[in-house]
C-alpha cells in the first residue's frame, strides 16, 4: 500500500504531522526551535500559508495550515527541504551539539535507504494530510495539537508550551508566531 497521502482540497485547510527520522528529538535547543518558527513565519509572510494552529514538539510538528495559492502540497515540500538542510547545517556547526556524530550519522543512514535523498534525511517522507471540513474536525485537531506536550508531560498547561499556537489562543502576549485568526 502506497504512504503517499494526498492534499485533495487544493484551496482547504489541513491537519498534518511531520516528524524527524527515527523520531529523533532533535528540537531541544533553542536555535533549532528559533529555525522552525523563523522558517513558517517566512512562509507565511511570503509563500500564501495561513497558520491556523501549530505545535513543535522535540521530534514532530503539528500543523493546521491552508495553501491561499492553492498549492498545500508544494508548500509542505519546501518547508521541508529547507528546513531540512538548515537544520543538517546547523547541527553539523553546532560546537556544543553533544549528540552532533551520532545525530548526524542516523541522518546519513535513512538517506541511504531512500533513493530520494542524496545524503542525508532529516524529515520522515510522509505527512498525511487530514483535510479540516467542519468547525468540528478543526476543534479536534486543534485541541490535539494543543494539548501534545500536556500528554506528554512537558506541561501541566498547553498555553505554558512555547512553541505552541495555544499562546495565540489563550490572549498570551507571548506568542513567538504570529497566527492566522480571524
Amino acid at each position: 500500500m502506497s504512504r503517499k497521502y494526498k492534499f485533495a482540497e487544493k484551496d482547504g485547510a489541513y491537519f498534518i504531522s511531520f516528524a524527524t527520522v527515527y523520531w529523533i528529538d532533535v528540537f531541544t535547543r533553542e536555535a533549532y526551535f528559533d529555525t522552525i518558527i523563523e522558517s513558517l513565519d517566512f512562509c507565511r509572510k511570503n509563500k500564501g500559508m495561513e497558520i491556523y494552529g501549530y505545535c513543535i514538539m522535540p521530534s514532530h510538528i503539528h500543523l493546521i495550515f491552508r495553501s491561499s495559492l492553492g498549492d498545500p502540497s508544494g508548500l509542505i515540500r519546501d518547508f521541508k527541504g529547507f528546513t531540512s538542510r538548515k537544520m543538517l547545517k546547523l547541527i553539523e556547526e553546532n560546537q556544543q551539539e553533544s549528540r552532533k556524530d551520532w545525530m548526524l550519522w542516523m541522518f546519513e543512514r535513512a538517506g541511504k535507504k531512500n533513493s530520494n535523498v542524496k545524503e542525508k534525511q532529516f524529515w520522515q517522507q510522509n505527512n498525511q494530510p487530514i483535510e479540516i471540513w467542519s468547525l468540528k474536525v478543526f476543534e479536534q485537531k486543534l485541541n490535539y495539537l494543543h494539548n501534545n506536550p500536556v500528554v506528554t508531560g512537558f506541561v501541566t498547561d498547553a498555553i505554558d508550551w512555547k512553541y505552541s499556537s495555544a499562546r495565540n489562543y489563550g490572549n498570551n502576549d507571548q506568542t513567538i508566531l504570529e497566527i492566522d485568526i480571524n
